[in-house]
């Protein structure tokens, strides 16, 4: 996979198209039949994360089916008993939908880091070197 932050990817013009963080355009209806519950709750909140976004271009229209197949996939393998074979078909789908960190390079896509959330959220406490938490055992010398 190239590498977007490459100078040879910046040669020639590759880039990335940045998904927003979540999506809160138009979710389409469930397109397999008899839906159940889980997979039509499960399908809004995926259509709401960041790929929503690219799914809905027109150029992508046709990845809904994939999409939905992941949908309907995924909540059969909230089964403990699920077959591994299941699993694995789990996977290519999510693969196939940008679902994947493999699968968003693959389509060219890379979600956007909200940098305005990050300077309104407290700065993280920075970890203390090995060096910082020693102490000094002082002995009882004269």
């Amino acid at each position: 996979m190239a590498d977007p932050n490459s100078g040879r990817s910046d040669a020639r013009g590759f880039t990335l198209t940045a998904l927003p963080a979540t999506y809160d355009g138009e979710i389409p209806e469930f397109p397999l039949s008899n839906a159940s519950v889980r997979e039509v709750e499960l399908w809004q909140q995926k259509w709401s994360g960041p790929h929503g976004a690219a799914w809905s271009q027109p150029s992508e229209t046709w990845r809904h089916h994939t999409v939905a197949l992941w949908v309907r996939t995924a909540v059969r393998c909230e089964d403990p008993d699920v077959p591994a074979s299941l699993l694995g078909q789990l996977h290519r789908f999510a693969d196939q939908s940008g679902l994947t960190t493999a699968g968003l390079a693959e389509m060219g896509w890379a979600v956007a880091v909200d940098a305005l959330a990050a300077k309104r959220s407290p700065e993280p406490a920075k970890a203390k070197s090995s060096r910082d938490r020693m102490k000094v055992v002082g002995g009882s010398g004269s």
